[in-house]
């Protein structure tokens, strides 16, 4: 079965009555790349990372603002669950539906048994609004914090906010 794609998105998005704004741009898979692309959209921008634990059957995605580094020592202590490492392409087509560039939570439309978890960045809280690949890497959508929240109860993974390091 072929994984759920931009248009699906949209479609979910709608009817959950959330509203958001599409920008177009050239293919953007890296946060170096994306931020040439960004300067002009007024929001807060994310970076969202895909890892899986040493065993391989744990998934979690990290979302965090796109100017932070992720401490992954401080999160591997926090998970006892050994060393994370990146995701395969193949993972992440599996669980997410998107190929290395794409990665974004709005993937998680395609996590039908729930299995990744995901880990939110606790001062996107503060964000009046985020944006997120939508499941391309050719645009960017933003959508008010309280909607995108809206967005991750229907799909009905978990989550949790999470401080891994001090917004300066």
């Amino acid at each position: 079965m072929l994984p759920k794609g931009e248009k699906d998105l949209y479609a979910l998005l709608d009817d959950l009555g959330i509203s958001y704004t599409i920008y177009r741009h050239p293919p953007a898979p890296t946060i170096e790349i994306a931020r040439d692309y960004w300067k002009s959209i007024p929001t807060t921008h994310c970076k969202n990372i895909f890892f899986r634990n040493h065993k391989g059957n744990q998934h979690y995605l990290v979302v965090i603002e796109h100017t932070n580094e992720l401490n992954i020592r401080a999160l591997e202590q926090r998970l006892r669950q050994g060393k994370l490492s990146f995701a395969s392409p193949h993972r992440l087509m599996k669980y997410l539906g998107v190929k290395p560039g794409a990665v974004t939570p709005f993937g998680l439309i395609n996590d039908v048994e729930h299995h990744v978890h995901i880990f939110l960045d606790a001062n996107l809280q503060k964000a009046n609004t985020l944006s997120f690949h939508p499941l391309i890497n050719t645009a960017s959508v933003a959508l008010r914090f309280e909607d995108f929240m809206k967005f991750l109860h229907s799909i009905g993974n978990s989550f949790e906010f999470i401080h891994l390091y001090d917004k300066t």
